[in-house]
């Protein structure tokens, strides 16, 4: 697929699907190509962005991928906190992968740590959605027992460890959480409810509107899980400078504040529920995380990479990834589980 897309022929497609019947290509903008998978267009004065696939991490097929995310955009946009889709555009030739038309937020990228209250309420509202019955949940998927279903993507992507490049000393570090997670999945699952979580929620995931409220817009891996997770990925260091325009140090009081935040707002039963987890959750997040980094350094950190179409981007992953692959960077963040007594959620 070229990195190079037509605005004249994607506004041919746009008229065609009767959805922005007189958009020009002069009228395309293009909002942002940092994400991994995804391109975003803004359509003119219009409330509408374009969502436009690259790539799809889960090796879904395009037809299947866009009806994977309209149904998750769907659910999620009854929070108030995410945008809603408002129609599919199918694969073709100008656009191999088709696309999705959201409603834009108009916002800006989360302030660590002082956007960390806005984005917990924006989990807490996520999280609070119903749950389908058991024959609607599909196509999203549900992590029934998040512990191994976490363990099995750790695995899968761990096996890219060995050609990662990485350090011995954190590659020692890695598998000694590995260990630990394969005997902690053998010793039982969390017996609260399932929810529906964002799986990448890093904060460049949010978006942060003028009266302060915290929007999440990258619904790709949305999912029915543990809550928990969700709000591991927001904290870690693996995420909190993952975007170079949200990055930022969070000390062990800014993380544990989010944490108790976010429990103040659900209720006592849920919060009681989760709080044996929290550490657990955590520990298995960063493994995910820094299994997924192993992964791009081995699969995906080549230059002709659709992952790596946008030059910014792709440098400051690789500088990014390289820091948290850092035996002093990984020993730290060990330290969250290994001695607990930092972090006090």
């Amino acid at each position: 697929m070229s990195d190079t897309l037509d605005p004249d022929a994607i506004a041919e497609c746009l008229r065609q699907s009767g959805h922005a019947p007189e958009v020009k290509g002069t009228d395309l903008s293009i909002l942002s190509t940092k994400g991994v998978s995804h391109d975003h267009w803004r359509i003119g004065d219009s409330d509408l962005v374009l969502r436009i696939p690259r790539m799809n991490q889960w090796g879904l097929v395009a037809a299947d991928a866009l009806a994977y995310q309209a149904a998750a955009f769907d659910r999620a946009s009854k929070s108030d906190h995410t945008p809603e889709c408002r129609a599919i555009l199918a694969p073709g030739d100008q656009l191999p992968r088709g696309a999705l038309l959201v409603t834009a937020i108009n916002g800006r990228t989360p302030a660590l740590p002082d956007d960390l209250t806005a984005i917990a309420v924006a989990l807490a509202a996520i999280h609070e959605l119903p749950v389908p019955t058991e024959d609607k949940l599909a196509p999203l998927q549900i992590h029934r027992n998040p512990v191994s279903s976490t363990l099995q993507v750790i695995e899968e992507q761990a096996a890219f460890l060995s050609d990662a490049g990485i350090d011995d000393e954190t590659a020692a570090g890695i598998r000694e959480d590995l260990a630990w997670a394969r005997n902690f999945a053998g010793q039982g699952e969390p017996d609260f409810p399932h929810r529906l979580v964002c799986t990448d929620a890093h904060p460049g995931n949010f978006l942060i509107d003028a009266a302060g409220k915290a929007w999440f817009v990258d619904l790709e891996k949305a999912l029915y899980g543990a809550a928990p997770i969700d709000l591991a990925h927001v904290t870690l260091g693996t995420s909190t400078s993952w975007d170079p325009d949200c990055r930022g140090e969070l000390s062990a009081a800014d993380v544990g504040g989010f944490y108790h935040h976010y429990l103040d707002l659900v209720d006592r039963e849920r919060a009681a529920a989760f709080g044996p987890w929290l550490l657990p959750m955590r520990r298995l997040t960063w493994l995910r995380t820094i299994t997924w980094f192993a992964r791009w350094k081995a699969q995906w950190s080549g230059d002709d990479h659709a992952a790596m179409r946008d030059p910014r981007m792709a440098a400051h992953i690789r500088t990014h990834v390289d820091r948290c692959f850092a035996p002093e960077v990984v020993a730290a963040t060990r330290g969250d589980w290994l001695a607990p007594s930092i972090l006090t959620i």
